[in-house]
């Protein structure tokens, strides 16, 4: 087994750092706590001086960065054009990186890492790997905050390394494709009282391998990836419990992690081309993020409901998909091919599945939109392919294709359709209970306001396969 440079463990536990009274103070003139109604603006220019801002921590602890991000022309679906990557320090050390895709002001919020009690300096330097069309970056409303409620989780957060694959760019790829936009956190039950798991996941802008682009909309309700990568258990004082940290490896494999600890963060690399993670970094690999991690979601909703609360999100995936040509031209919702993404509805639903009954194949369920120009004919999430039904239980997420130009005002119903999702119907039960949300992309690629929403109970049989969950 390689060796581990551990660093020196932090000496406070999480009760006791929410107890210390917060006292984050800016310097004069230089910071304020992110999202307070001051905060300073930071320019950073291509061949122009590193900015700096100071900024005081009361006590020690975690730090997170916030700011309102934009490049002047810059745009993710524009090849050369990409973004702007801004390095940022604390007192002289690399801490974090910031890819900027757009030149539409965009909220953004990073973690610093741990930082001592007294004075700091984060430094802000125009980064290689920006796109030829970046010139500058501008940071607004740029504050420094230590949020007491969220230590614990900030404390364990891994550190992501940028992906370096030959084959799907160079040292810099993150810049230009599947770059890691937002995170958050889960946390869970351990098997120990007074313990608990800590579970850290990511959304990229997309996967260049994987499950391909139209299956992704039909089973999952998005070309985004999102993946757990982490994993700890930390004891009632707030420690982590030796051997339990895990990671998401290539494959999908769950591995005990044996790398290299920041603190107490996990260092972790991108190093497959569907965003799984190995805990061997290859030496001066030049990007690094630690996305801030204190979002999390409800256990009634899907993962993708931290995207909707992040709508840029959306944007930048639907311009992804744009630029590298994975967008059919004219879009037509009778081919499996994915269209334009503002033709899509994109719905969450709640299922469950019951005992088999008989051999065969899990029955999926797909959803299916009529039109009231032409209620005859449905369209459905799974284009009738088998295995992009879901079978999956819980909330989940999907898609479907209509023609362009429909609204909202359109819809004269959505239905469940059973689907076994290979030879032979098992028999089971598929049972349907909500509808959490349904919303179309705007013309700048962001979601509407959602207009579905039903609560019931829709129970799909072989002999019963389909049934209407939701009429205007």
């Amino acid at each position: 087994m390689r060796s581990r440079a551990r660093h020196t463990a932090l000496a406070l536990s999480a009760a006791a750092l929410a107890a210390a009274p917060l006292a984050l103070a800016a310097a004069p003139a230089e910071a304020a706590p992110a999202g307070a109604p001051a905060g300073r603006t930071i320019d950073v220019h291509r061949g122009g001086p590193v900015r700096s801002l100071a900024f005081t921590a009361g006590r020690a602890g975690e730090a997170l960065i916030g700011f309102t991000a934009s490049a002047p022309g810059v745009s993710w679906a524009t090849k050369g054009a990409e973004s702007a990557v801004v390095s940022i320090a604390v007192d002289g050390r690399h801490v974090t990186d910031l890819v900027v895709p757009a030149s539409d002001p965009t909220p953004r919020s990073l973690a610093l890492g741990r930082v001592g009690r007294g004075r700091h300096k984060v430094t802000f330097r125009f980064a290689k790997g920006s796109a030829p069309a970046a010139r500058r970056v501008r940071l607004a409303r740029t504050g420094v905050r230590m949020p007491s409620a969220d230590q614990l989780v900030l404390r364990y957060a891994p550190v992501v390394v940028g992906r370096t694959l030959a084959v799907t760019g160079d040292a810099y790829q993150n810049a230009t494709t599947d770059t890691p936009l937002i995170a958050w956190h889960e946390t869970k039950p351990a098997a120990t009282p007074g313990h608990k798991i800590l579970e850290y996941s990511v959304v990229w802008s997309n996967e260049d391998g994987g499950t391909d682009t139209p299956a992704l909309m039909a089973r999952w309700g998005r070309t985004t990836d999102i993946e757990w990568i982490y994993r700890v258990e930390v004891d009632a004082k707030g420690n982590r419990v030796d051997g339990t940290g895990v990671y998401q490896a290539p494959n999908h494999a769950t591995l005990q992690f044996t790398g290299e600890y920041e603190a107490d963060h996990p260092v972790l690399q991108t190093c497959t081309v569907n965003n799984n993670m190995c805990d061997a970094v290859t030496p001066g690999s030049p990007l690094r993020f630690m996305p801030d991690v204190t979002a999390t979601r409800p256990e009634d909703r899907t993962r993708e409901y931290v995207m909707d609360q992040q709508p840029w999100t959306y944007r930048v995936m639907a311009q992804e998909m744009l630029r590298e040509g994975k967008i059919e031209s004219p879009s037509d919702p009778a081919t499996t091919a994915v269209g334009d993404q503002r033709t899509y509805l994109f719905v969450e639903f709640a299922k469950t599945t019951g005992a088999a009954t008989g051999t065969g194949s899990v029955p999926g369920v797909a959803l299916g939109v009529r039109l009231k120009s032409d209620p005859s004919r449905l369209y459905r999430s799974d284009h009738d392919q088998p295995t992009w039904s879901i079978d999956r239980d819980g909330p989940v997420a999907t898609t479907v294709e209509l023609p362009e130009g429909t609204t909202a005002s359109d819809i004269a119903s959505v239905e469940a359709i059973r689907r076994p999702t290979g030879l032979g119907d098992n028999g089971a039960p598929a049972t349907v209970a909500s509808l959490n949300r349904g919303f179309f992309l705007d013309g700048s690629y962001l979601p509407k306001p959602s207009f579905l929403s039903w609560k019931g109970s829709v129970t799909l049989t072989p002999d019963d396969p389909s049934g209407v969950l939701w009429r205007p």
